[in-house]
């Protein structure tokens, strides 16, 4: 008797793909979550001291990695099989300060041990 992905949440994890995709995930969550705090650096210095050429460089930067960012936890989400609440808190989660790097050991060990998210 061979048992299914549904059965054994565990075998999912090792399924082909599954560790790529976390590891994309975990990496651009890192990036994500430091390009978010450098742009809330980059608007402290236009609101405060009236400079807005950081906030030019860095936002358009932290708009592209959090594009490629949704792509990342969207393909683990799809690979591990996600709940659709779940996905959708992982997405919104690289917006919030800080969250992305919380957010993100909870679905390394959630994904690790096999179970859905």
């Amino acid at each position: 008797m061979s048992m299914t992905d549904e059965e054994n949440p565990a075998q999912a994890v090792a399924a082909k793909g599954v560790r790529g995709a976390l590891a994309r995930y975990r990496v651009l969550a890192y990036v994500v979550g430091v390009g978010l705090l450098a742009l809330v650096a980059a608007m402290v210095a236009k609101y405060a001291f009236d400079n807005a050429t950081p906030v030019a460089v860095v936002g358009p930067a932290h708009g592209f990695l959090y594009a490629v960012y949704l792509l990342t936890a969207f393909d683990l989400a799809l690979k591990a099989r996600w709940s659709v609440k779940g996905t959708l808190l992982v997405l919104v989660a690289g917006m919030i300060p800080f969250v992305s790097f919380v957010v993100e050991r909870r679905v390394t060990r959630t994904t690790q041990a096999g179970q859905k998210l």
